[in-house]
């Protein structure tokens, strides 16, 4: 540490121009490149007023939302409902058992247009066994405080002990996007027709939608590791995913139809060309992003090894700490200036506290 405070101290007085650096949990800036920065800026959202909506969730995975009702699903293989400070764990029953299993289990929850009416929601869960790990997207409809599945939309998708993705939701074209893992075979992700290592969209049917890079194809885009996080500026419609690195380097990615984002062969800002580099990472730091939600020029990341909810701003690509209070961090969801996360400190990585795991929610505040 002396050593890192003198070297800055001598930049300092050679450039005539530095701030000083810090630890995380400050805001940051980046700065030559997209990695993880080490000057401190402030950034566009300060968060207060926390409020706990629900305690002792169980491995939580995923927000939804319907009016005053929030659904999470649990990776151990239910779904809870918060309403009006109730909660309640529903039974899920679906044909393929789900498989908890490393990072498998019940993940990512996307509920239909007009859920209200329908109770229709999509679901991603891994089935199988621990000798050969499947995952699935399924439709399930709401009744009588019980979840039923109803429909196939794709099975049989390669899954392991780690990195099987699982995120859902519908894009603003109302066209479905699913994460996939690289299953842990990272050579799979260069594949432009394998499902391991890519993101994928359908048709909220279950068929391949007629303007989709490949030919009958689901795969939008490939050369991913673990991407865990989706969202879209709905206003231009850019999408942006969240990917977990090798152990670092992991990274935000806007995401471009068709396109290779590199993975095995390239990560950080070195990538061939026809590759595409990220927007952001982490550098020889770990973030671990999760889910991520885009507001007003501004991606909210969850951060589960990182610990904290991080701010990217998109048009400075400058960075910072938001909230850093609660330990691993899964899922993210916002709606006009509340923010609702889910920790994840149950999971086997973390350090749980008494009320964990939790729904919380934060009001933000423009800087």
């Amino acid at each position: 540490m002396k050593k890192k405070i003198i070297i800055s101290v001598i930049t300092c007085l050679l450039l005539t121009a530095c701030t000083q650096g810090n630890q995380s949990g400050n805001r940051n800036e980046t700065k030559e490149t997209n990695a993880a920065p080490d000057e401190v800026q402030e950034l566009k959202f300060s968060a207060s007023k926390k409020e706990m909506l629900a305690t002792e969730l169980q491995v939580p995975w995923a927000i939804s939302k319907n009016e005053d009702q929030f659904f999470v699903t649990e990776r151990t293989g239910h779904i809870v409902k918060v309403e009006d400070g109730d909660m309640k764990r529903e039974e899920v029953t679906l044909n393929e058992p789900i498989l908890v299993y490393g990072e498998g289990g019940l993940l990512g929850m996307a509920l239909l247009p007009e859920f209200e009416k329908n109770g229709l929601a999509f679901i991603y869960h891994t089935y199988g066994t621990e000798q050969a790990v499947k995952n699935r997207i399924v439709v399930i409809k709401y009744d009588q405080d019980k979840w039923t599945e109803q429909k196939v939309l794709l099975d049989e998708i390669e899954g392991a002990i780690f990195h099987n993705g699982g995120r859902l939701k519908i894009g603003p074209d109302n066209k479905l996007y699913a994460t996939i893992g690289d299953a842990n075979k990272p050579d799979l992700a260069q594949n432009s027709e394998t499902l391991p290592g890519s993101i994928i969209r359908m048709n909220l049917d279950g068929t391949v939608p007629s303007d989709n890079p490949y030919p009958d194809s689901y795969i939008y885009s490939f050369g991913h590791r673990n991407p865990q996080g989706l969202t879209w500026n709905e206003e231009t419609a850019e999408m942006y995913a969240s990917e977990h690195g090798p152990s670092a380097f992991d990274e935000i990615n806007q995401i471009e139809k068709g396109k290779n984002y590199g993975w095995p062969r390239a990560t950080g800002d070195e990538h061939p060309e026809g590759m595409v580099a990220p927007l952001f990472h982490s550098g020889s730091e770990t973030w671990a992003p999760s889910g991520l939600i885009f507001k007003d020029g501004v991606l909210l990341v969850a951060s589960l090894r990182g610990e904290m909810i991080r701010e990217f701003e998109l048009r400075f690509k400058k960075q910072a700490t938001l909230w850093d209070q609660n330990g691993r961090i899964r899922d993210v969801f916002i709606e006009g200036n509340n923010l609702y996360f889910i920790t994840n400190n149950t999971d086997g990585r973390g350090t749980p506290g008494p009320d964990d795991d939790q729904l919380i929610m934060v009001e933000l505040d423009s800087e």
